[in-house]
């Protein structure tokens, strides 16, 4: 479609109002425009001019993860209720130009939108970026290809699987980046490259406390820990695994080497020198004891690529790094939940995609308050996107957005309404470029 008729039809559209279920979606595009959407979007789709298509096409992959639906476009039902006009188009794209659109475009663009997100979030305080989790999220495929299987857990069968890194920050919850592999890459090599990535998005020093990775006990292994210490200006904690050498160790320990904190509470800390390693100087193993009796005792040993102090690292910030389940639990629908496609370029970009909903989903949630700041994402896309009613029209240079009998609409009101002197007050330009500069407001009956 030429950009004269793309823009007729849009306007078209919009003289002809519409009406429907899904324009709850539209309160997302504030949100665009605070975060930047556009802008990253034009430079993924390496289409700057404000008539391009591939922006658009890649803003409908956006909201498509926002509503839970990977199956958006085959839909063809949800037309004609205001959702494809919030992409800058007239029209649900094909399964193949969607398809199109993401073969065309690498892994490593895919990790340059990441990166540009990123930054734009960390400079809105979206993290702080001091205490981050690493974790794999494995899901099995069905994919007819020939690849290496793997076992999800040790009494269950080997199967194929597509293999996902995220890099979680603890304090706010929020992701900082993530990578996709086949299930043949190496844990090692996938979390090198994945910190390389997050690298370009954190800060690096600045004098204040070193970050601190929090990692699983498969992330023991001695090149990743040279890679930390190295090449990053971070440190790694992970678990020791419980073998009978280690049990030994820690039982032929003299007592006066652990410092009791509290009842039934323990700690010592040793140097040690993992073998193979590339490193000079020795790591830090700390030795968590608990049990009041010898006969009660129990170990957990614990890896870190440098000396911090034992209690705080042990007792406060390891247990955070179980916030990346509950960030699976909220946020995986939005297009983690499934292997999809074994084309990693194509998986990168899907995922990259989703990786911009939820940025402007927990905008979103934090405008909304409770109740709607602890709904997951099928539930916010449900009852939420696609369960508003309401009307679209145009008022000279303004798209009207009215709501009606919406649940807690007096209090959306104060943050709603009068949209564009509220954002100019914010310093971001009220005019939506994919709407051809038209401006945005809300009204709620």
């Amino acid at each position: 479609m030429d950009p004269l008729s793309l823009e007729r039809q849009i306007r078209q559209s919009l003289a002809d109002k519409v009406s429907g279920s899904l324009l709850g979606i539209w309160l997302l595009i504030p949100e665009h425009l605070r975060l930047g959407t556009w802008d990253l979007l034009c430079q993924w789709g390496q289409d700057p001019t404000p008539l391009a298509l591939a922006p658009r096409l890649a803003l409908h992959g956006v909201h498509e993860a926002a509503l839970c639906r990977p199956t958006l476009r085959a839909d063809r039902s949800l037309r004609h209720q205001g959702f494809e006009l919030a992409n800058g188009l007239p029209f649900l794209p094909s399964d193949g130009s969607f398809h199109d659109l993401l073969q065309a475009h690498t892994v490593a663009q895919a990790q340059q939108l990441q990166v540009a997100l990123g930054q734009l979030r960390r400079a809105s305080g979206h993290f702080p970026g001091q205490l981050l989790v690493l974790d794999p999220h494995r899901r099995q495929s069905y994919s007819q290809r020939d690849m290496l299987k793997r076992r999800p857990s040790a009494n269950e069968p080997a199967v194929k699987q597509a293999q996902m890194f995220f890099l979680l920050d603890a304090q706010s919850h929020q992701p900082v980046c993530l990578t996709n592999f086949s299930s043949a890459r190496h844990l090692t090599a996938a979390t090198t490259e994945l910190l390389q990535l997050a690298q370009q998005i954190l800060p690096v020093g600045g004098g204040g406390p070193r970050t601190l990775l929090l990692a699983d006990v498969e992330h023991f292994a001695v090149e990743l820990l040279d890679f930390v210490h190295q090449h990053t200006a971070w440190d790694l904690l992970v678990p020791l695994r419980q073998t009978r050498a280690l049990e030994r160790h820690y039982r032929a320990l003299p007592p006066v080497v652990f410092t009791p904190y509290w009842a039934g509470f323990a700690i010592a800390r040793e140097p040690f020198t993992p073998r193979r390693t590339q490193v000079g100087e020795p790591y830090t193993r700390y030795i968590q004891r608990s049990g009041e009796r010898p006969e009660d005792y129990h170990f957990k040993g614990f890896g870190c690529t440098r000396h911090r102090e034992e209690v705080p690292t042990l007792t406060q910030d390891f247990p955070q790094r179980w916030h990346i389940e509950e960030f699976y639990r909220f946020d995986q629908d939005l297009g983690w939940k499934r292997a999809g496609t074994m084309n990693l370029n194509i998986r990168a970009g899907q995922m990259s995609l989703a990786l911009v909903a939820q940025a402007a989903i927990h905008q979103l949630r934090q405008r909304l308050g409770a109740p709607f700041q602890q709904w997951d994402s099928p539930h916010l896309a449900k009852d939420f996107f696609g369960g508003l009613e309401g009307d679209l029209r145009v008022d000279k240079d303004t798209i009207v957005v009215t709501y009606y009998n919406a649940r807690q609409a007096d209090c959306w009101k104060n943050q709603f309404e009068h949209l564009p002197q509220k954002l100019v007050a914010e310093g971001v330009d009220p005019r939506i470029p994919w709407l051809y500069n038209y401006k945005l407001d809300f009204r709620f009956k």
